[in-house]
């Protein structure tokens, strides 16, 4: 993927704490919007897969916050595909306020099967869908 895919965040009353600051884990729902936002520009509107089985689920996130932001921002939230396997794919993520990176992480989806909860191969169209847009 050459450019990351962004979208934009609105910061609201909801997401700060009493001093008007956003809370810590307001950033990881923001990443979420925007790997799920990527997706669905994919061509897959559901990041779960139920009627094949399948779940999407967050294996691990590393996560680095620069700067906070407050309320009323207008953030702007990308994702980008790292590292593609054939049972995860791990993207690079940031939270901008204008040009600043305020916030960033890397956070890894793991494909599991809706019953075990055991990783397994991510469908082919998918797979082949994320690949082409590295």
């Amino acid at each position: 993927m050459k450019e990351a895919f962004s979208i934009p965040i609105r910061v609201y009353i909801e997401d700060t704490d009493a001093g008007g600051i956003v809370y810590y884990v307001n950033y990881l729902k923001y990443m979420e919007r925007a790997r799920t936002e990527l997706v669905r520009s994919l061509g897959y509107d559901k990041p779960a897969m139920p009627s094949q089985g399948l779940l999407l689920v967050v294996h691990s996130a590393e996560i680095q916050y620069r700067r906070s932001a407050q309320l009323d921002d207008a953030l702007r939230a990308s994702a980008a595909i790292g590292k593609l396997g054939r049972a995860a794919v791990t993207f690079e993520q940031k939270i901008w306020r204008n040009d600043e990176i305020i916030c960033e992480g890397v956070v890894k989806v793991a494909c599991v099967s809706d019953d075990s909860r055991k990783p397994c191969a991510l469908p082919e169209p998918i797979y082949s869908a994320l690949k082409a847009a590295i």
